[in-house]
């Protein structure tokens, strides 16, 4: 073969490629930081906040793929910005706005360096892994007062970790539970033990968290990961192997929540939180009347009412993300985050089963998004920062899957 017809090879810059390594240890620790939201500003968005100004300093790429991502997303802040100016009181509404729109920055900036390096993928999710362990057995030490101030870590009698609420502990847990059980069921057997652990140990953590979203997600986001996996494997042998795995950890889960179950205090308080109903749902402004009330007060209100408003007029927030998007953003808001989340998922499912290095990535998080749009009709997933990170691992696959296109559709060699 003459020199020609060799494929053309980009020169080896050092420099540069120690920059993109010293770059994705930096995000990494970004992710690792998400799991430690005690007060506010938390340590996460102090270093994210430096992190994507530096990025963007040194350049960080939006692509035609995640520009609909960045739009909407910032369409979506100004609704917030106009909702401001219904307020009487600006103690409060400003700076809610300003950590919304820190947030949208940083999902547009994990889809940018999604699609500039897949790889990176990998430090996300085993980042998020680490960080997800240390708050749960943070979470669980503290449920069962193991060191003195361990009752830190626990909010009326449930694990709530590094955070501030047991409904966002629990919920953050998911993700990387998924992540190990993939691993498991598409993995060696060699590293199943250490996988095994962490489960068990993130299962506890959420189970301790007494969430009934942070339950009710978990079960579906495992049901749909078997599915899903189930359905994109064609080999027998492999189904069958996902089969008998799935079955067995369901089994150890099972036995796990009997020995948790033998301690009085996880049993009470395990029997007050599955009834479907629980006082503040039902009866006179409770809920589900909240909701009620919010919507038609929310058609008289192009601009909303402002953030952190609702809680003022009734006795709790709005616990409803579409209704606190209406509330707090206005129809724009409102219209920007509706077509946000169709447009996601709707690009995320023609992408989902596509053979690709970061498939089992896109998988995860978008059975997660489908998971926390159904959770948040009786929760608001506002101002949770691994929503935003799931919102930009999704859209950095939907612009990797349309750059593969693109690039299979010129004769190219996808990258």
């Amino acid at each position: 073969m003459s020199d020609a017809a060799l494929p053309y090879a980009p020169p080896f810059r050092p420099r540069l490629a120690a920059v993109g390594i010293i770059g994705s240890m930096l995000v990494a620790v970004g992710v690792f930081l998400s799991g430690f939201v005690i007060s506010e500003p938390a340590p996460y968005e102090v270093f994210m906040a430096g992190l994507i100004g530096l990025w963007a300093i040194i350049g960080l790429r939006i692509s035609r793929g995640i520009a609909p991502l960045l739009i909407l997303l910032v369409l979506f802040n100004v609704g917030g910005m106009l909702s401001l100016t219904v307020l009487d009181d600006f103690s409060v509404g400003p700076m809610y706005i300003a950590v919304s729109l820190f947030l949208a920055l940083s999902s547009v900036f994990f889809a940018a360096i999604i699609e500039a390096k897949p790889a990176r993928l990998e430090l996300i999710f085993r980042a998020w892994v680490a960080s997800a362990l240390i708050t749960s057995i943070l979470g669980i030490l503290g449920y069962f007062h193991a060191f003195p101030g361990a009752e830190a870590f626990t909010l009326y009698d449930r694990a709530k970790g590094a955070f501030q609420d047991p409904n966002v502990f629990g919920p953050f847990l998911v993700a990387p539970s998924l992540y190990l059980m993939h691993g498991l069921l598409a993995g060696r057997i060699l590293g199943a033990p250490l996988k095994v652990i962490g489960v068990l140990i993130l299962a506890l953590g959420l189970f301790l968290s007494f969430s009934r979203a942070a339950w009710a997600l978990y079960l579906f986001s495992v049901v749909a990961l078997v599915f899903v996996m189930l359905l994109k494997e064609r080999t027998g042998a492999f189904r069958l192997k996902i089969l008998v795995l799935s079955l067995s950890a369901a089994a150890l889960l099972i036995v796990a929540l009997i020995i948790a179950l033998q301690f009085d205090k996880v049993a009470d308080l395990f029997s007050s939180r599955t009834q479907l109903v629980q006082e503040y749902d039902g009866g006179h402004l409770g809920r589900f009347e909240r909701h009620r009330i919010g919507f038609l007060m929310a058609m008289e209100k192009p601009f909303g009412i402002g953030p952190m408003v609702f809680s003022t007029i009734f006795p709790e927030d709005e616990h409803n993300i579409w209704l606190k998007s209406l509330t707090s953003y206005g129809w724009l808001g409102f219209a920007c985050y509706f077509a946000l989340i169709i447009w996601t998922l709707l690009a995320g499912f023609k992408a989902l089963l596509r053979n690709r290095t970061w498939q089992p990535f896109l998988m995860i998080s978008f059975i997660m998004l489908v998971g926390h749009t159904a959770i948040g009709f009786v929760i608001d997933t506002d101002h949770w920062r691994h929503f935003y990170l799931l919102l930009g691992i999704v859209w950095g696959c939907i612009a990797l899957e349309r750059r593969h296109n693109r690039q299979t559709a010129s004769g190219r060699t996808p990258s």
